[in-house]
Parts: structure tokens; C-alpha cells; sequence
């Protein structure tokens, strides 16, 4: 037979149940409106408030009531793999992507938006650490280039970097790389798929700069072999200049 729950879990059920939700679990027998409506706004604020921090622009962008909606089914269908308050986004972001259907009305960069918001807080208390030595000044064309441990390379099909309230944007692939600096700031910018690759191919620190440079070629079959060469050793400068290569493996 099944087991039955003790009187005081089925009352703490409830309890919770009605705080996620309280128009589909009605109040717990026995406890007064006023202060259920204490805890109600209590929690649910406390939520809203963790992730407003960190999606100001998808807040900006569905306004109010939906952005309210949004909240609501996160917090009353949602089940949290951790108890830390900093990764509430982080459950957010997985809700988006595995347990939510946009409904009528909300914008389809919805989940782009609040990812790419989400990757700067991401990065932003990120306490990776470059593995191995690295030359600053070294060789990154006939070394191993090194990239920032901090650093993001994105793909979107929005331009989310410029979805703002009022502003129309059409789908468009975009890459973007975002980054934490030696200053501890972060970094932004709209990249092109050939500097995509590039970060691609040197990521797991096993090709040389040159030797990524001629993947790249030989993949696009550029009738310049040389010209892809001189752009990219230019490029690899640049990134390092940049912060987002850190100099060469030594």
C-alpha cells in the first residue's frame, strides 16, 4: 500500500504550493490571508530580485506584466538543483531552455537575450585560471596561442547585443566575444565567423597559431592561402592586444 504522508508534510506541501502559485493551490486551512500574503510577496520578490539583476534588458524589453508572467512560472514550475541565491540565473537560463513554451505574445529572441545577459554574470565571478605558462610577448603564430581563461565566444541568431525596448531587429546570425580583462572588466564585441573559428580551433591549446590558420584555409578552400595568413597573424595581434590571448604557451 502506498506510504502516507505525516499531517505536517501534506501542511508544508500545501504551504509551499500555494507560495509558488497561489491562484492555481488555494491557502492552507488555518492560515490567515494577511500573513500568507506576506510570505507570498517575500519569496516571490526575493527571486524576481536575484534574477532583475542580471536580465535588466529582457526585463526592459518584455515589460511588466510579462516579464511578471515569466517570473511566476519560474518560480511556481521550476525545481532547483542548488540552494545558492547567485545561481538562481543559472536555473533560470536551463528553465528557458528545457521546461518553457513561449507563449503568444513573447518576443522569439527571448532565450538569446537572457543567455547572452546571463554569460557577462557567468564570466564576471568566473574563477577559472590559465593552465600552464604563458610568454606574453611570445611567438602566437608558430607557438600555441594561449586564449584568456574568461572569455566567451557566441553565436546567436539575433543580434542581441543590440535588442533594446522599441527598437525592431530582424534574425541575423551573429558571433560575439565577451571576455574579462586584466583590469577585471568586461569585455564585448561583435566578431565574424572566420574569428569564431579561429578561437574555435585554438581553444583547447593544441594547434600552433599558423597551424590554425591553415585549417581555417584548407576548410573554406581560399584561393589565397598566403592572404588568410597575413589577416590572421594580424587578427592573433589584435586579440592579444585586446586581452582575449594572453601570449603564447612556453
Amino acid at each position: 500500500m502506498p506510504s502516507v504522508r505525516p499531517e505536517f508534510q501534506r501542511y508544508q506541501l500545501a504551504f509551499t504550493a500555494h507560495i509558488r502559485d497561489p491562484k492555481a493551490h488555494p491557502r492552507p486551512a488555518g492560515v490567515e490571508a494577511r500573513r500568507m500574503k506576506v510570505y507570498n510577496a517575500l519569496l516571490y520578490n526575493n527571486i524576481e530580485g536575484f534574477l532583475l539583476a542580471c536580465f535588466p534588458v529582457l526585463r526592459s524589453v518584455l515589460g511588466t506584466r510579462k516579464w511578471a508572467k515569466l517570473v511566476r512560472a519560474f518560480f511556481a514550475t521550476h525545481r532547483s538543483r542548488t540552494p545558492y541565491f547567485r545561481q538562481i540565473p543559472d536555473e533560470f537560463i536551463q528553465f528557458l531552455q528545457n521546461e518553457w513554451t513561449p507563449p503568444e505574445g513573447y518576443p522569439p529572441f527571448t532565450l538569446a537575450l537572457a543567455h547572452y545577459e546571463w554569460i557577462e554574470l557567468v564570466l564576471s565571478v568566473s574563477t577559472r585560471s590559465a593552465d600552464g605558462e604563458v610568454d606574453a610577448a611570445g611567438n602566437i603564430l608558430d607557438g600555441m596561442p594561449l586564449l584568456n581563461p574568461v572569455l566567451a565566444s557566441l553565436r546567436y541568431d539575433w543580434p542581441v547585443h543590440r535588442i533594446a525596448p522599441r527598437r525592431k531587429v530582424h534574425p541575423a546570425e551573429t558571433y560575439l566575444l565577451v571576455f574579462r580583462d586584466a583590469a577585471d572588466d568586461m569585455q564585448f564585441s561583435e566578431i565574424n565567423a572566420f574569428t569564431a573559428r579561429l578561437l574555435a580551433l585554438l581553444e583547447p591549446g593544441t594547434l600552433t597559431g599558423r597551424a590554425a590558420l591553415r585549417q581555417i584555409s584548407d576548410e573554406s578552400r581560399h584561393p589565397d592561402p598566403a592572404l588568410i595568413l597575413r589577416a590572421g597573424g594580424a587578427l592573433l595581434e589584435d586579440l592579444r592586444a585586446r586581452g582575449a590571448i594572453l601570449g603564447a604557451l612556453s
